[in-house]
C-alpha cells in the first residue's frame, strides 16, 4: 500500500470545521491557538462560530483551511503514530491547499504557513476590482475542449483554464465579460452545464500578477526546508523537492492552472492505490475517486474519519 495525503483548498470551508478536534485533542487546540497567534486574529472562533459570511473571505478561508488540514496531521502524528516520513508517498494540495502540503511536509512552519496565506488571500482579493472577474465550471467536458472554449472567449480579454480538476470538471476565470461569453460559447458546444460560481475574484488566471508579485515578495523571507516527502506542485504536475522550485511554483500558481487532474494521475501512476484528504470536507475525495477509480479514497477530518484512517494505513 502507498499513500498520499491531499489537502483541501478554497470552498471546502464551513463553520463549525475544526471544533470537534479541538475539543477531544490538545494537539489539535495548539494548532489553532498558534495560528491565532500568528495572524493576531481570533481566527479559530470565526471558524467556530462564524458568520459565514466572514469565514468565506479569501484572507479568512485560506489560513482557516490550512489550520484544520494541519490539526488533522498533528492528531495522526500525536495520538495515532502516523507520520508523512513514515506513511507518504507524496503530498499535494489544491491551490492554497499546496501550502497546507507544505507545512505538513516541514518546508514551512505553521506560523509562517498562517502568514503567507493571510497575504495570499488579501492580495488575490486586491489583484481585481470586485465585479469584474469571474470563474465558472464546466461540466461534461475536458480539458482540451475547455482551453479552446477560453481561447475563443478571450478576444483581447484574459480568459484561462484555472482549475483542471477531472475529466469532465474544468474551471474557467478571467474577465466577467470574457466568461459571459464562454458560458454562451459552452452551450452552443454542447457542452453538458456551464455554471458561473460564487467566487469574489478570478483566481488562477493572469489577472492576478499582482498577487503572484505580492507572494513573490512574502516568499523572499521566509525558512524553507526541503519537505520530508516530495510535494507534487499543482503548476508542474510532478514532484518537487528543491525549495528554490517549490518557491518558484508558488508563484507560478497564482496565475497558472491548477492541474489537479495531472497530480493525481502522476501519483498514481508512481504507485499510490491510497488517497487520504486531510482537512475540511471531501472535494478531493472525490475528485480522487474520478482520477484515480482504481485508488481508494478517503477523508480524515472529524475525530471518527481520523481513527479510521488510522487503523486503515496501519493494516
Amino acid at each position: 500500500m502507498a499513500t498520499a495525503f491531499v489537502f483541501p483548498g478554497q470552498g471546502s470551508q464551513a463553520v463549525g470545521m475544526g471544533k470537534a478536534l479541538a475539543e477531544a485533542f490538545p494537539a489539535a487546540k495548539a494548532v489553532f491557538d498558534e495560528v491565532d497567534a500568528a495572524l493576531h486574529q481570533k481566527l479559530s472562533a470565526l471558524m467556530w462560530e462564524g458568520p459565514e459570511a466572514d469565514l468565506t473571505l479569501t484572507e479568512n478561508a485560506q489560513p482557516a483551511l490550512m489550520a484544520v488540514s494541519m490539526a488533522v496531521m498533528r492528531v495522526l502524528e500525536r495520538e495515532h503514530d502516523i507520520s508523512l516520513k513514515a506513511h507518504a508517498r507524496f503530498v499535494a494540495g489544491h491551490s492554497l491547499g499546496e501550502y497546507s502540503a507544505l507545512a505538513a511536509a516541514g518546508t514551512f512552519s505553521l506560523s509562517d504557513t498562517a502568514r503567507l496565506l493571510k497575504i495570499r488571500g488579501k492580495a488575490m482579493q486586491a489583484a481585481v476590482p470586485v465585479g469584474q472577474g469571474a470563474m465558472a465550471a464546466l461540466l461534461g467536458v475536458d480539458f482540451a475542449t475547455a482551453a479552446a472554449i477560453a481561447a475563443e472567449a478571450a478576444q483581447g480579454e484574459v480568459c484561462q483554464a484555472a482549475n483542471d480538476n477531472s475529466d469532465g470538471q474544468v474551471v474557467l476565470s478571467g474577465s466577467k465579460t470574457a466568461i459571459d461569453r464562454a458560458c454562451e460559447i459552452a452551450k452552443a458546444k454542447g457542452v453538458k452545464r456551464a455554471v458561473i460560481l460564487p467566487v469574489s475574484a478570478p483566481f488562477h488566471s493572469a489577472l492576478m500578477q499582482p498577487a503572484a508579485d505580492a507572494m513573490a515578495a512574502a516568499l523572499a523571507d521566509v525558512k524553507m526546508n526541503p519537505p520530508v516527502v516530495p510535494v507534487i506542485a499543482n503548476v508542474v504536475a510532478g514532484p518537487v523537492i528543491e525549495p528554490a522550485a517549490i518557491k518558484q511554483h508558488l508563484v507560478e500558481q497564482v496565475t497558472g492552472t491548477v492541474r489537479w487532474r495531472e497530480c493525481v494521475a502522476y501519483m498514481a501512476a508512481h504507485g499510490v492505490n491510497v488517497f487520504v484528504e486531510a482537512g475540511s470536507g471531501k472535494v478531493l475525495t472525490g475528485l480522487a475517486k474520478k482520477n484515480a477509480p482504481e485508488a481508494t479514497a478517503i477523508a480524515a477530518g472529524t475525530p471518527d474519519e481520523i481513527a479510521a484512517v488510522a487503523r486503515a494505513l496501519k493494516g
